[in-house]
C-alpha cells in the first residue's frame, strides 16, 4: 500500500448526521491506519444552540468547512449544497467523501463527488420503507446506487440493494453506529427529574416521577396535514389523562401548532411542553420513559437499543429491525389503533425485544478497518 494517506472527506448537514459522525471521527482518530478525515458541515441545519447541544455535546470536532447553506425548499437547498460542495472537492482532492443517513446534504454531496469520479461511502446504506412520497426515501435510494462502499446496519438492508441490483460485494454489515454513540454516551444522560423540577409545580413533579410517555413528532405527513396534525394532538390529549406527557416541539410541529390555533389542545397540566432538546437530554427522557410515541427513525432504533417500548406514528418504517426484533410497534395515526398499543403496553410492559445483531457500541471501528482494506486493495496512491 502507498504511503500516502487515505483522506476521507465526511459531510454532515442536519441532526440526523451529528449522532452517527461522533463515533466516526472518534474510530479514525483512534485508528492505527494512515485515514486522515476532514469534516465538512453543510449547514443544513445549523444554529448556535444546536452547536452546544450536539457537537460540543457528543465532542465532535469543529467542522473544518461550513458551507453555510440555510434552509430552503428540497430543490433550492439541494442545489446550493451542490454548487458550494463542487469547489471543495477541486481543493481538498480527496480519496473518499463519506456520506451518512438520508437527507438532502446526503444526496448533493454525494452526486457532486460521483460526477467527479471520487469514491462515495455510505453509511447506513439499504434503508427501506418503499414510500416515495417521503423525500428521506428517494434520497436513500438514489445515494446507494452511486456509491462505491454501502455499510449496513440491519442485515435486511442487503436484501434491499440486492434486489435493486447493486453489487454484494460493495455493501458491508457494520451495525449501528447510532447505538454507538447511543452507549459511548448512557452514562452522561441528563436526569429528566432535573428538567421536571425546573418546569413543572410540586402536584405535576409527583404525577411525573411515577412514570410518563415521551413523544416526539416532526413528519411533514404527521404535521403538515391539518387533519391529521389535530387528531394526534387530540389523541396526545386523550392518552395524558392515562400517562403524563412530556412533548419535546420540534420547530416545525411547532409553527403548525401555532398556524392552525391547535394550541389549547396539549394546554394541560399532564402534559410538560419542552423545546427541542440536546442530545443527553433527550436521550435521558428515553432512557426513564415508560413509552415513547414518535414519527422519527432514530428514535426508534435508540428505543430499541434501550429497551423502552416505542409507539411509531406512521405507516411505515424504514427501520423494520425496530419491529421485528426490537420494542417498536409501527401503528399509523389512527387514534383507535393508538389507542390500543398504549393500552396493551401500559397493561403487559410491551414488547421485551432484544437488541439486533451489531448493535453493539464497535460499528465506527468496522467501518474505519474496512475503509482500510478498501483502500488497501484499490489505491498506488490515488483510487
Amino acid at each position: 500500500m502507498s504511503k500516502q494517506p487515505i483522506k476521507v472527506l465526511c459531510v454532515v448537514g442536519a441532526r440526523p448526521n451529528f449522532m452517527k459522525i461522533a463515533p466516526i471521527m472518534r474510530a479514525i482518530q483512534n485508528a492505527s491506519h494512515r485515514i486522515e478525515a476532514t469534516l465538512l458541515h453543510t449547514g443544513q441545519h445549523y444554529d448556535a444552540a444546536m452547536k452546544t447541544a450536539f457537537f460540543d455535546q457528543l465532542h465532535i470536532p469543529e467542522p473544518d468547512i461550513d458551507l453555510g447553506v440555510g434552509s430552503g425548499s428540497h430543490t433550492v437547498q439541494t442545489a446550493e449544497i451542490m454548487l458550494r460542495f463542487e469547489p471543495v472537492l477541486d481543493d481538498l482532492k480527496p480519496t473518499a467523501v463519506l456520506v451518512l443517513g438520508d437527507v438532502n446534504s446526503t444526496i448533493a454531496c454525494a452526486l457532486v463527488a460521483v460526477k467527479k469520479g471520487i469514491p462515495v461511502i455510505h453509511v447506513e446504506a439499504g434503508l427501506r420503507s418503499y414510500d416515495r412520497g417521503m423525500p428521506e426515501e428517494v434520497n436513500r435510494v438514489l445515494t446507494d446506487q452511486i456509491s462505491d462502499l454501502l455499510f449496513t446496519t440491519e442485515r435486511s438492508a442487503e436484501g434491499n440493494l440486492a434486489r435493486e441490483g447493486i453489487d454484494t460485494s460493495r455493501v458491508h454489515f457494520v451495525g449501528n453506529v447510532m447505538i454507538d454513540t447511543l452507549l459511548y454516551n448512557l452514562d452522561r444522560a441528563v436526569n429528566p427529574a432535573e428538567m421536571i423540577a425546573d418546569l413543572a409545580c410540586t402536584t405535576q413533579q409527583a404525577s411525573f416521577q411515577k412514570g410518563y410517555a415521551l413523544v416526539t413528532m416532526h413528519r411533514p405527513s404527521n404535521v403538515d396535514n391539518p387533519g391529521n396534525l389535530k387528531s394526534l394532538l387530540q389523541t396526545l390529549g386523550k392518552i395524558s389523562t392515562q400517562m403524563p406527557l412530556i412533548f419535546p416541539i420540534h420547530p416545525r410541529t411547532a409553527q403548525r401548532i401555532k398556524e392552525n390555533g391547535f394550541e389549547s389542545l396539549i394546554e394541560s397540566n399532564r402534559i410538560i411542553q419542552l423545546p427541542p432538546q440536546g442530545y443527553l437530554e433527550l436521550l435521558g427522557l428515553m432512557k426513564q420513559a415508560k413509552l415513547v410515541l414518535t414519527d422519527s427513525g432514530g428514535i426508534q432504533e435508540e428505543t430499541t437499543a434501550l429497551g423502552v417500548p416505542c409507539v411509531t406514528l406512521r405507516e411505515n418504517t424504514e427501520r423494520p429491525i425496530t419491529a421485528d426484533e426490537g420494542t417498536n410497534t409501527v401503528v399509523g395515526i389512527d387514534p383507535q389503533a393508538i389507542h390500543a398499543c398504549v393500552d396493551n403496553i401500559l397493561q403487559t410492559g410491551g414488547k421485551s425485544g432484544r437488541v439486533p445483531e451489531y448493535w453493539d457500541g464497535k460499528a465506527a471501528e468496522r467501518i474505519v478497518e474496512v475503509i482500510a482494506s478498501w483502500a488497501a486493495e484499490n489505491t498506488s496512491g490515488a483510487i
